[in-house]
C-alpha cells in the first residue's frame, strides 16, 4: 500500500493534468467552430468548379494545358498535410501511415530509384520524413499561422511550376477530410495531372450547354490552375478542421480518464489512511493493555 504522501502527490498531479486537458478541449472546440465554418463555405465552390470541369471534359481533352497531360510517373511528389502540434490522438500518425502505404503500394520502384519527393505541410510530417532522409522540398510549417488562400497558393504555384518543368510526373495529395468532430476520413487524391471527369468519382456531371466567353481555350487555361489551387486549399482547410476535431476528442477522453484515475487514487488514499488509523489504534490499545497487565 502506497504511503499517504505519495498518493496525495499523485492526486495533485492528476488534478493539474485534468485542468490542462479540459482547457485544451475548450480551446480546440472554439477553434473547431471557425475552421468548420471555413471549410463549409469553400466546399460548394470547390464542388461546382469540379462539376464545370467535368462538363467541359471534351474541351479539356482538346486543350494543350500541361496540367492534364498524362506522363509515365517516373518522378512522384507526395503532398502530406499534417499539423504543427501533437496531442491530437492518432491524427498525424494516421496521415503519415496513409502516405507511406501509398508509396509502398504504388511507387515502391520510384522510391528505390530515389524519385519520390515529399512536400510536407505541417511540422509533424516535415520532421518525420526529414529524419528518415526523404527528399523533403521546402518548409511550409508557417502556413497554419496565417491560413489564407494566398499563402496556400504559394505552395501550389511551386508544385505546378515543378510539374510543368518536368521535375514531377505525378503529384498525389494525402490528408484528413473533415466529417465531424469525432470522424476524420483519410483521403488520397491525385492533384496533378488533373484527373479526367470519368476518373473523379466524387464529381457529378450533367449535360450543360455553357456559353463560353471569350473562348474555350482561354477559360480552360485559367480554370485548370484555379481548380488545382482550390483543391489544395480545400485539403489544408479540411485537415485544419480535422486537427481541432481530433484534439478536442482526444482531450475530452483524456479528461475523462483523469477523472477515473482520480477516483481510483482517492480510493487508494482513503484505504491507506484507514489502514494508518487502524494501525495507530492497534498500537494504542496494545500499549494500554501492556500497561494494565
Amino acid at each position: 500500500m502506497a504511503n499517504l504522501k505519495e498518493v496525495r502527490i499523485r492526486i495533485a498531479s492528476v488534478q493539474s493534468t485534468q485542468q490542462i486537458t479540459k482547457a485544451m478541449k475548450m480551446v480546440s472546440a472554439a477553434k473547431l467552430k471557425r475552421a468548420t465554418n471555413a471549410i463549409i463555405q469553400l466546399r460548394p465552390y470547390a464542388t461546382k468548379l469540379k462539376e464545370i470541369l467535368g462538363n467541359l471534359s471534351a474541351s479539356l481533352e482538346a486543350s494543350s494545358s500541361p496540367f492534364i497531360q498524362e506522363r509515365e510517373p517516373n518522378k512522384v511528389l507526395i503532398v502530406v498535410v499534417s499539423s504543427n502540434r501533437g496531442l491530437a490522438g492518432a491524427f498525424n500518425m494516421n496521415v503519415i501511415k496513409a502516405a507511406n502505404n501509398l508509396i509502398a503500394e504504388k511507387y515502391s520502384e520510384q522510391l528505390k530509384n530515389g524519385n519520390v519527393s515529399i512536400v510536407a505541410i505541417g511540422k509533424k510530417s516535415q520532421d518525420f520524413y526529414e529524419k528518415r532522409n526523404y527528399n523533403v522540398i521546402g518548409n511550409n510549417n508557417e502556413v497554419f499561422s496565417a491560413l489564407t488562400f494566398e499563402n496556400v497558393t504559394k505552395i501550389t504555384d511551386a508544385i505546378m511550376d515543378g510539374f510543368v518543368k518536368g521535375e514531377f510526373d505525378r503529384v498525389e495529395l494525402v490528408y484528413n477530410r473533415f466529417k465531424n468532430a469525432a470522424v476524420q476520413i483519410l483521403t488520397t487524391e491525385q492533384l496533378l495531372p488533373l484527373p479526367k471527369a470519368e476518373e473523379a468519382a466524387d464529381v457529378k456531371t450533367s449535360n450543360v450547354d455553357y456559353i463560353l466567353e471569350p473562348s474555350q481555350e482561354e477559360i480552360v487555361a485559367q480554370l485548370i490552375p484555379k481548380s488545382v489551387k482550390i483543391q489544395l486549399y480545400k485539403a489544408v482547410l479540411d485537415s485544419h478542421a480535422s486537427e481541432h476535431g481530433a484534439r478536442m476528442t482526444s482531450m475530452d477522453k483524456a479528461t475523462e480518464n483523469a477523472g477515473d484515475l482520480l477516483k481510483a487514487l482517492k480510493l487508494s488514499y482513503n484505504q491507506a489512511r484507514q489502514a494508518a488509523i487502524t494501525t495507530e489504534l492497534t498500537e494504542i490499545v496494545s500499549g494500554a493493555a501492556a500497561l494494565n497487565g
